[in-house]
């Protein structure tokens, strides 16, 4: 999409139709010359362009000069009027809108792949965390589901940002039309112009004013689409590799792939390692962008250029390599129920320590005597746990205190995983049901399956 032979024939592309434009808006060109330029549309020479770029010091003029020699009864009307953001900026609001399709299609085989995950495991019980301490249970797929959501709230954004692009169209070397004024002699005209422009490059107009360039803040915002997928999916990878040092949750293992040269055993988290990498990258992004649009002096400054030819491109690369391995994570993730379960039944006792109080009070008891005796209990069985015993006796502590008139029967039925995770399995059906069934629904079903990495 990025690449220089695909931009020549995109510049070629947008002079053929300012040419055919022109004309049929009254413009002098002759048939012959429009017909020229279209036979010779498709005959780039690379090396020749650098040939002419090398003397003329002009990327676009080298651009011009080689298309007149191999159309030369076309060279009088070859960009005719018109500046060289003509074909630089209408050409990059093309890749720009492209770019974001491919993007897009990636963030769907993401969304798939994490919403089949979600809805499989979406009633497991598992221990949630706030601070990075134990808190609430939740369940596998509720914890899937916040990822989830993040891809989708990116995706909301991609397709508000395609619906708002507009064209730069043919507005002259500072956006005043001054020189198609001059050819058309009829504002009207102009108007025309820019409208069959916009139209037939896909779309749905121009921007109401631009100075030389269409405004920078336009790739800013597209940029910072591209950061907040960064963002998301640095979330993702950074959840499964820590889930994975738990030995909870693992990425794909290849049954040949080596984990570490000195240490045999290990298995490293190394795609979503990669993922949080890239991601760091992406996500500097949208500073560069804001930095660019907020230097643009008055009509303006060159200082833009080559900065965006590598910022635009490698942010939008960088988009496609992680959202790739996103989706063949996403549809590889194994799940360790027993190591799961385990984790959460060594915390469990003290994660219902309110509704033994409920309970306790419900029977006569005194709510801060008995607040007192819990607190003492989960210490003593906290500091146990903490020398090393594998197992939490919390429970047992509080089934043998006479003054807590609970049994152990009664204690573990109160501590029940699938009673403690709330409304997390409803809540995941309901995302997927009214957010991800309308987007898979509408989505290209070849375009959903396992992406398989090269690396």
């Amino acid at each position: 999409m990025f690449s220089p032979a695909r931009q020549a024939r995109t510049w070629r592309d947008l002079w053929i139709a300012l040419a055919e434009t022109e004309r049929a808006l009254g413009v002098d060109i002759p048939p012959a010359a429009i017909e020229a330029m279209r036979t010779a549309r498709d005959e780039v020479d690379l090396e020749r362009v650098a040939e002419l770029e090398a003397d003329l010091r002009h990327d676009v003029m080298a651009h011009v000069h080689h298309f007149g020699e191999g159309a030369p009864e076309a060279r009088p009307y070859i960009h005719l009027g018109a500046t060289s953001c003509y074909v630089t900026d209408n050409a990059g609001l093309i890749q720009l809108r492209e770019g974001l399709e491919i993007v897009r299609s990636r963030l769907v085989s993401a969304v798939a792949g994490l919403a089949g995950f979600a809805d499989r495991w979406k009633g497991l019980p598992t221990l949630g965390y706030t601070h990075w301490q134990p808190a609430q249970p939740t369940t596998v797929g509720k914890r899937a589901s916040l990822w989830l959501q993040d891809l989708l709230l990116d995706l909301e954004q991609v397709d508000l940002v395609l619906s708002e692009l507009r064209f730069r169209g043919a507005r002259g070397t500072t956006g005043t039309e001054d020189s198609f004024l001059e050819l058309l002699g009829d504002g009207a005209k102009v108007d025309e112009l820019n409208r069959r422009l916009a139209d037939r490059f896909g779309f749905p107009g121009t921007y109401d004013v631009v100075g030389q360039t269409y405004p920078r803040k336009v790739d800013h915002r597209v940029l910072s689409v591209l950061a907040g997928i960064g963002a998301s999916t640095a979330k993702f990878a950074g959840d499964v590799r820590l889930l994975q040092s738990f030995g909870e949750i693992e990425e794909p293992f290849g049954a040949k792939q080596i984990g570490s040269s000195a240490m045999p055993y290990k298995r490293n988290p190394m795609r979503s390692e990669r993922v949080c990498a890239l991601a760091r990258h992406l996500c500097s992004a949208e500073i560069n962008a804001s930095w660019t649009a907020s230097v643009q002096g008055l009509e303006r400054t060159l200082d833009d250029s080559a900065n965006r030819r590598i910022a635009i491109t490698d942010a939008f690369l960088c988009s496609d390599a992680i959202l790739q391995i996103v989706c063949n994570v996403a549809a590889g993730l194994v799940v360790h129920e027993a190591v799961i379960g385990a984790r959460l039944a060594k915390a469990l006792p003290f994660l219902v320590v309110e509704r033994i109080l409920i309970a306790g009070v419900a029977k006569g008891a005194d709510r801060q005597d008995l607040h007192e005796r819990l607190r003492q209990h989960a210490m003593d069985a906290r500091a146990r746990i903490d020398d090393g015993a594998p197992d939490n006796d919390f429970f047992e502590r509080v089934a043998a205190d006479p003054g807590i008139d609970l049994e152990l029967p009664e204690l573990e039925e109160l501590a029940d995983p699938t009673r403690l995770v709330g409304r997390a399995p409803v809540q995941v059906d309901t995302l997927l049901r009214r957010r991800v069934e309308p987007v898979l629904e509408a989505a290209d079903p070849d375009g959903l399956g396992p992406v398989e990495l090269r690396v």
